[in-house]
Formats: structure tokens, sequence, C-alpha cells
């Protein structure tokens, strides 16, 4: 392809965590082409420096060396020539997790945000990525996994796959490996299911059928008429190690960690908890495709990727997204309503423990995000709140309001499918990229699409630090809220983590007895009132006192040793629960209503 930009990518040497790049430019610009590898990735919204993990870089043209000048931090300009220039560089690829990239002996992993060095002034020629094998016989069985279209590559195989631009390159991560696959569609559109990691018995057609429900009642959420999904394949590719959860949204794919305990067992109908975190996190990633990497902020549209992009609508792009990650499982019948319920409550619960929300608003924790929701410390309770749990419960809210107010002729969903078609549908369409919405413009649709007029609740709720008035909104639904901490055993107000055996104080929280006593983040519980404390006895010591008791503290501060004296008060962790009630009919019609597509 005349003019093309051509990528190499070979693990070169696993072990090590290696990967070559060579990165072939036909037209270089003749003042000198500028090469540039981005600060941070899309839906991870802090500065990562991924250029620190280039090991070594050279040029050269027409078989002779090209010098390079670096410009900054992740900036390299080669001299004056004429092409192709070719750089090769290699790249240090060891952070397992869904942000960047990981190689050994067992797998290789990449995000092209940490691995494709852009060609500035050319990101909008197409762009050919050879995927190479790692030599040695063992690694012959080895595969591709990838959204990226094929070029002359045969699917799931190694060669040459195409992106129509920079944007689109660094858009679709790419495992590589011997993994367990299995496809599915969902309103006829292929998608694969791809897991590296040992996993004993996975159940794989449970795995499909599962998810083919939550990304059709997604795909019919926004397309009701046409069923039509906005990308012509989609790969959900995870890791299943130990111990870890996360993920992370692409274009027509996304790329997840998780524990592989969490994945369904062949012969176990049940659904367990650490499945149904999976589905949800699938569920939320699945939704992104529409709500932040289609329909987007101003501010990401199109990315700046050398430097933080600011804005204040993280609460409804991640918020609302993880509103309808858990509505979805149950709106497609993978989970039951009392199971809903349950993951509402515990983000209510979540929300109210940390007295942050009075402090912050979701506006201010989005716009923040790089400095603070991404850089959280122990403090971090009392001094911010989740735009990703406040912002689920301000969607919620939302979507309980506008359908009591226009008597279910609205509600939430109708909003979604008109930043859909306005914002989203035809982002991709075209040379260019489509715009983005702004702040001012996502809370005028609200009023224009409902009918209703909602400034007073933006300014309370989003722009204000006002709590929800959920027991209220939810009671015309049939669900009752009780909180029933009343009855709590006492408590230090405190989140422990264990280290080794230790008792250690990850949190204190504001106004509790640990604070009020002098107790900080850091400190580690030694003894309560001459008896030893674990991590693991510290509730059992605790039940055997009530709230106005005094309790004398030992820990270590540091290398010192100190005393402590702390009141103990009645547990003041919310214990929300959400109770449904059979009658009076209309509200259980309503409710009906709101947990299912209709």
């Amino acid at each position: 392809m005349k003019n093309a930009i051509r990528f190499t990518i070979t693990p070169k040497d696993p072990a090590a965590h290696l990967f070559e790049i060579t990165l072939a430019v036909d037209k270089p610009d003749p003042e000198g082409q500028a090469f540039a590898l981005p600060a941070w990735i899309p839906g991870s919204y802090m500065i990562r420096e991924f250029a620190r993990n280039i090991v070594q870089i050279r040029a050269e043209a027409g078989g002779k060396k090209i010098a390079l000048k670096k410009l900054d931090k992740h900036t390299w300009q080669a001299s004056p020539c004429n092409g192709p220039l070719v750089l090769t560089y290699d790249v240090y690829a060891w952070d397992l997790s869904v942000r960047a990239a990981h190689l050994d002996q067992t797998h290789g992993f990449f995000n092209g945000t940490s691995v494709f060095l852009a060609v500035q002034g050319q990101e909008g020629l197409p762009h050919i990525i050879d995927i190479r094998r790692p030599e040695g016989d063992a690694y012959k069985a080895w595969r591709v996994a990838t959204a990226l279209p094929e070029h002359k590559a045969k699917r799931y195989g190694f060669g040459t796959y195409l992106a129509a631009n920079y944007d689109e390159l660094i858009d679709h991560p790419v495992e590589m490996g011997n993994f367990e696959l299995a496809p599915f569609k969902a309103h006829g559109v292929p998608h694969d299911i791809v897991i590296t990691g040992r996993v004993p018995n996975l159940d794989m057609a449970r795995l499909c059928a599962d998810l083919k429900k939550i990304c059709e009642a997604q795909i019919a959420l926004f397309e009701p008429k046409t069923k039509r999904a906005p990308m012509h394949r989609y790969v959900f590719m995870t890791m299943a190690i130990g111990d870890g959860y996360g993920g992370l949204e692409h274009r027509a794919s996304t790329a997840l960690i998780c524990s592989r305990a969490d994945l369904p067992v062949q012969g176990q109908k049940e659904m367990t908890d650490g499945y149904r975190t999976y589905l949800g996190l699938c569920s939320h990633e699945y939704f992104h495709t529409w709500n932040v990497k289609r329909i987007k902020p101003a501010a990401f549209a199109p990315y700046d990727l050398r430097s933080e992009g600011y804005t204040a609508l993280l609460w409804l792009f991640e918020g609302f997204t993880s509103y309808y990650d858990d509505l979805m499982l149950v709106r497609a019948g993978v989970i039951d309503e009392a199971a809903y319920l349950k993951l509402v409550a515990k983000t209510i619960n979540g929300v109210l423990r940390g007295s942050g929300r009075t402090k912050q608003s979701v506006a201010e924790s989005s716009f923040d995000a790089w400095t603070k929701y991404y850089r959280q410390d122990e403090n971090s309770p009392n001094a911010i709140v989740s735009y990703y749990t406040k912002g689920s419960l301000i969607g919620l809210a939302l979507d309980l309001t506008i359908r009591e107010e226009t008597g279910g002729r609205r509600s939430l969903d109708d909003v979604m499918r008109a930043l859909w078609q306005r914002y989203g549908r035809d982002f991709y369409e075209g040379k260019a990229l489509g715009q983005g919405v702004s702040e001012t413009e996502a809370e005028a649709l609200f009023d224009e699409v409902t009918g209703l007029k909602l400034k007073r609740f933006f300014d309370r709720h989003v722009h204000g630090t006002d709590d929800l008035p959920l027991d209220k909104l939810l009671a015309p639904f049939g669900v009752k809220l009780t909180d029933d901490r009343k009855d709590a055993k006492p408590s230090l107000g405190v989140r422990t983590v264990r280290e080794g055996n230790d008792c250690k104080l990850a949190n204190v929280y504001e106004g509790g007895p640990a604070h009020q006593a002098g107790l900080s983040a850091g400190d580690i519980l030694i003894a309560l009132d001459g008896l030893r404390v674990t991590h693991g006895n510290l509730d059992t010591l605790l039940a055997r006192y009530w709230a106005g008791d005094t309790v004398t503290l030992h820990a270590f501060r540091r290398d010192e040793l100190m005393q402590f004296e702390a009141v103990l008060t009645r547990g003041d962790a919310p214990q929300v629960t959400l109770t449904p009630n059979a009658k009076p009919v209309g509200q259980a019609r309503k409710r009906s209503r709101w947990l299912s597509m209709d």
C-alpha cells in the first residue's frame, strides 16, 4: 500500500520481556521527521510515560545511520533524509495490566499506545502492522487475537493487519500465545472470547451464552429497531491470574484481567459472586463501546495523548456505564432482581462510607481524575468521591426520577439513545472524527429529551455534594431502602489490611474513634486491652465491647511503640439493604419495566 506507515513487531526475547519494533516511513518530513509515543492511554486517566520503556532506538535510511535527537520525554526527531526512513527500537514489556504491554514465555500482550510511535504529521495515513511469531519450536502453536482488520494475515494468525490511521491502530490491543478461544454472535455480529492463563474445567459454553445475552441487550438498548451493533466484530480478551481485576475499553474489543476462580466451572450451575463480578466487568467495558468510545466528551474528540485531557463529565461516561453494567445483567436475565438490588445496595454503602463525598462533587472528581482519583492515598476516602460509584447512583436517581415524573413515558434509556444518535453513531464515519459533547450540551439534552427541568438536580448532586434521596426515589418502584447500622457492632472507624500476620491501618475514617484517639494510616495495631491484635481477630476482639467503652490500643508507628485511648462507637459504616415489595401491583409493574428491556 503506497505511502502507508509500516510497523513490524516481534517478541524478540520473551525471557527478557522485549518486543522489537521497526517503523518504516516512505516520505519523512524533509525538515526532519518527528516521532512521539503517547504519555497515557484512553480510558485510564493518568500520565504513565510509556516512552520510559523504550530501551534503545536507532534510525537509518538507505543503509546509513540517521541521527535521532530527543526533543522531550517521549518525542524524537530524525535528521533530514530521503525515505524510506526506518526506526528500530526495543520496548521492555513487563506490566501485567490492561494498560500497557507484557511479554514472557507464556504469552504476549500489548496496547498500541505502549509500542507504536506516532509519525507526527502523518497520523492520518493507513498503518500496516506485521505481527510476528517468536523464534523457536516452543512458540509454533501460538495464535494472535485482535479486532484489527486482517490485511494479509488469516484471522488468529501471525502476519499483517491494517488500520485506517494511527488513532485506529492504538485502539486495538493484541494478545498472542496459547489461549482458549470461543466465538458467538450477538445480533449477527461475530464476537470472540479469548482466555489466557490456566483455567481448569473452564465452562466456555456458559460464558458464551451469558455474554451473548448481555451483548444483545446492550445492542438493543441503543438500536431498538435495527439491532445494529457499532462494530463489525468484537473481541473479549481476558488474562486469568491468581488474583486480579481490571478492564480497559476499546472501540471493538476489551482487555480484561480477572481471578481464574471467577470464571465458570463446567458442571457448576449456580451464579457465584466471582462470576457475577466478571460478567459485570465484561458488561461495563462492552457498554463503553457506545459510551466513551463513540459518545465522547468534547475534550476527547480528538484525544491529546501528550498531556492530560480535562473533562467534568466522567460521572456520565464512567458513572452511567457503571450504572448500566449491572442493570444489563438483570435485563439480560443472567442475574435475578434480588441479586441486582444487592449490588445496588453495595454501591450505596460504598458511597456513603466516605466523607469525601461531602467535600468533592462528581463534576470536580471527574476533572481531578488525573491528580486525585488515579493517584489515591490513605486519606482519599476522607477527601474525594468516586465518579464511578456516585456517578452510577446519579444514573440510577435520574432514571427513577425521569420514569416517575413522566409517567413512564421517558427514561434514562431515551437520553442515552439521544446521545448516541446525536454524537456517537457517526463518530468514526468518514475521514474526520465526529464531535464530542460538552458539559452544557449534555445537561441540556436531559431537559430536551425528557421535557423536565433538571437543573436543580444537577446543581445539587452533580455540581454539589448533596446525598441522593434514593429512599424516596425507589419507593414508587416498590423498593424499600433500610439502613441497619444502628444494630452494628462497635467499631474503630478504620479499614485494615494484612501485612504478614499484622493488622495495618490502611485508612482512618474522619471523625471515627481511631481518628479521635490519634491513630494514623500506616500504624500497625499490636494489642487491644493487652490482647494481641492480628488482621484476623480484630473484629472478634471488638465484638466483646459496647459502644461507649474505652479501650487501650498499642501500635507501632514506624519503629516506635505508641499507646492510644479510644472510645468505641457503634459501627458507623452504612448497612443499606434494598427490599422489593410484591404489592402494590402498580409499583411492581413499574419496577418490572425498569429492570427489563420494555
